[in-house]
């Protein structure tokens, strides 16, 4: 090889079976343009009720045809986020913490930072614990080469090296360290308080005496570990991370911004600290689950001819506890394997707030030019002078709650403020301003976190995400005007995949309620069975589920899981996304003000025995579950109609005439098979609440009487 040939640290690939998807996305168009053909061409002339019920059904079917289109290394600091110690426990924050401390990367080129939002002194303890244990836990994953190097999710799954005893003993003496701290920690959390005598152990105990509540308290920041100390040292006199804890300041009068504020005190925080050109963020739950992935990533930032054109490189989200059929759907493996390969394709992947290294000053919201190529020799070099006292009393100024006032943090720079998916609409503007992303999926999963475990935490989580994707697309940071002429149409409109959920409510609902209803008063909607117009609907729903069950294997799921995101689709778009589009609506008019709900990390023993059995949890009364069994016994209600109506007129056309819509309604039945246990059946805690069983069954019968008269 010559001596100045150019080698690219990472090249991309065509995916493979492009030739029979693009025949299957023709074939589906021809069935939809048929279907609204078949509307047009039938329009009802007579009655009101079949008028502007067959005029719905075409705007609903439009809805869904358009929506289906859809030495020289650098330094790397480390973001962990954390907001409540109940919600987010101390032991599975510094396992997250531990894991990004033990990259197989030059320790002294790395640093950890936490960023506590709930201000706890139960989360500094366990980040004192966690700074004494890492001496001994990185050394152990070094020699050991061990994956995963969380702890916790290590010793769960290892075996006693038999063969060895030395390193048996070892091992062993790691294990018990391990779990001896774990229950050092998790006895003081059910405490609820740091006893004194573990409070005299480190100066830094003393800024609880001073606050006055999780929302009102002077920042606290201490650098538990300070990897420019030449004692900072692991057993082996091997250099340590620099490790650092941070409660930013909080006071009533002021807005916090959520993570999004977090994550820009931090970036403030470490750019004095360390200042590491490259800046990975994680949330606490979700470990590293790969000790390459920062070499992987520097592969991208460190290309010679497209590295410095990088801002961020988002990695798949994976979770570590989804069941064997995905009860809730919230693996994303089609959205992690299929829509994001596609949208990187079309310009670059959207940021999901975790598992992302970012180019600090993408971030920091600089616009990219064709000369920002870093010289990296010249980065690696870069030294901080001051000493930790300085450092720790500098930053605190940086993480207060002034800092922010007239200034750009929040608008241009760091991460976007006023919008409930903070990570989305920080991405877009990155790519706004020129930088590409790119899309990495390893062999060795990089990142594993925790999915909710209760249908009602998945329904809130993803009626978050609607919110705040469609609150980018009705304002001025929509795709289509911030992104006008600086990111490809294709990747603009690859945006609204995410930012139309909330807009799917409408016509998901009218077609749950609209044709049971007629369906009791005898109104057909849909063809004949007899008729040749029948066609194009069977094969558009045939295609479309026979695609769909092949892609869902694909990816790793079964069957049943592929049959559990039928399920979930059809609550999440008449729960979260309604509630989604109406909380986005009311922000816009200035009605109410964003609210960000943090999803348990953790469950209580007997719920967590039932999602592992795969049983649906309700157990809280919510106006989601109100409308999910309301929906529920309607279709039941007009399935058992249909049928009576088929049964006693043996010789009419009921069942030519009606038989789309029966079948439609008997799915939607087979769908809600949990609803109706959660209703009649179960007599466990996780049953739905007696409240939503008498509400669901006035409103439903009252709907069809109303539909009878």
């Amino acid at each position: 090889m010559g001596e100045n040939e150019y080698l690219p640290l990472f090249e991309t690939r065509a995916a493979r079976g492009r030739l029979l998807f693009k025949l299957y996305v023709l074939t589906i168009f021809v069935a939809i343009c048929l279907i609204l053909v078949y509307r047009v061409s039938f329009l009802p002339v007579e009655g009101a009720v079949e008028i502007w019920s067959w005029t719905g059904m075409f705007f609903a079917e439009l809805w869904f045809s358009f929506y289906w289109y859809e030495k020289d290394l650098p330094g790397v600091d480390i973001f962990v986020c954390t907001a409540d110690p109940e919600i987010e426990p101390p032991t599975m924050v510094i396992n997250t913490v531990l894991s990004t401390m033990a990259y197989d990367y030059p320790p002294e080129k790395l640093s950890v930072y936490l960023s506590d939002d709930g201000g706890s002194d139960l989360t500094f303890y366990a980040m004192l614990e966690a700074s004494r244990f890492s001496k001994h836990w990185l050394p152990f994953c070094n020699r050991f080469k061990i994956e995963p190097r969380s702890p916790e999710a290590y010793f769960r799954t290892a075996l006693e090296p038999l063969d060895d005893p030395v390193n048996a003993e070892e091992w062993l003496f790691v294990k018990k360290l391990y779990t001896d701290m774990n229950y050092r920690i998790e006895a003081t959390t059910k405490l609820g308080k740091v006893p004194e005598e573990i409070r005299k152990e480190h100066e830094g105990f003393r800024e609880w005496n001073f606050i006055s509540g999780r929302r009102d308290h002077r920042a606290i920041l201490e650098i538990l570990i300070d990897g420019r100390d030449p004692q900072a040292m692991d057993n082996e006199g091997q250099p340590l991370p620099t490790l650092v804890y941070l409660a930013r300041e909080k006071r009533p009068q002021y807005p916090h911004n959520f993570k999004a504020g977090a994550m820009n005190a931090l970036i403030r925080v470490s750019s004095r600290i360390s200042n590491s050109p490259i800046i990975l963020n994680v949330d606490c739950d979700m470990y590293s689950n790969n000790s390459h992935s920062v070499r992987d990533a520097l592969c991208f930032f460190m290309d010679e001819e497209k590295g410095h054109e990088i801002g961020y490189i988002q990695y798949p989200q994976a979770f570590e506890n989804i069941t064997k059929n995905d009860i809730y759907c919230n693996s994303l493996n089609i959205e992690m394997e299929v829509d994001f390969p596609g949208i990187d394709a079309n310009g670059g992947p959207l940021y999901i707030g975790t598992g992302c290294f970012h180019r600090r000053e993408a971030l920091c919201g600089r616009r990219y030019s064709n000369e920002n190529k870093v010289d990296w020799k010249e980065v690696a070099d870069r030294k901080v002078k001051e000493s930790a006292g300085v450092l720790e009393e500098v930053c605190r100024i940086l993480a207060s709650c002034a800092y922010e006032e007239n200034t750009e943090w929040g608008k241009e720079m760091g991460l976007k403020y006023g919008c409930p998916v903070e990570d989305v609409i920080t991405g877009l503007s990155v790519q706004c301003k020129g930088w590409r992303s790119m899309y990495f999926i390893p062999e060795r999963k990089g990142f594993m976190g925790l999915a909710p475990t209760t249908l009602l935490q998945t329904l809130v989580q993803h009626k978050r995400w609607s919110e705040g994707n469609f609150q980018i697309l009705i304002t001025r940071h929509s795709p289509f005007l911030l992104g006008h002429k600086r990111i490809p149409l294709r990747l603009q409109i690859s945006y609204c995949i995410y930012m139309l959920w909330a807009t799917s409510w409408f016509a998901v609902l009218y077609y749950l309620v609209v044709p049971p209803l007629c369906l009791l008063r005898g109104i057909s909607l849909f063809p004949k069975l007899s008729s040749p117009w029948i066609q194009p609907f069977a094969y558009a729903i045939f295609a479309n589920r026979a695609y769909g069950v092949v892609e869902f294997v694909w990816c790793g799921g079964t069957i049943q899981g592929w049959w559990n995101g039928q399920r979930i689709w059809v609550f999440k778009r008449t729960t979260s996304h309604l509630f989604g589009f109406l909380a986005a609506i009311r922000k816009l008019l200035g009605l109410s003000t964003n609210t960000f709900v943090i999803t348990a990390k953790v469950a209580e023993e007997d719920v967590s025995g039932r999602y592992e059995k795969e049983k649906m949890e309700f157990g809280a009364s919510s106006p989601m579950f109100n409308i999910l069994a309301t929906l529920a016994l309607l279709n039941m209600f007009s399935f058992v109609g249909g049928i009576k109506m088929v049964i006693m007129d043996v010789e009419s056309e009921a069942l030519d005439l009606l038989a789309l819509q029966i079948i439609l309604c008997g799915l939607l039945v087979l769908i809600n098979l949990p609803i109706y246990q959660g209703l009649f059946f179960r007599k466990d805690s996780g049953r739905m609440p007696s409240s939503v069983t008498y509400k669901s069954i006035i409103v439903s019968l009252l709907a069809c009487s109303i539909a009878l008269y």
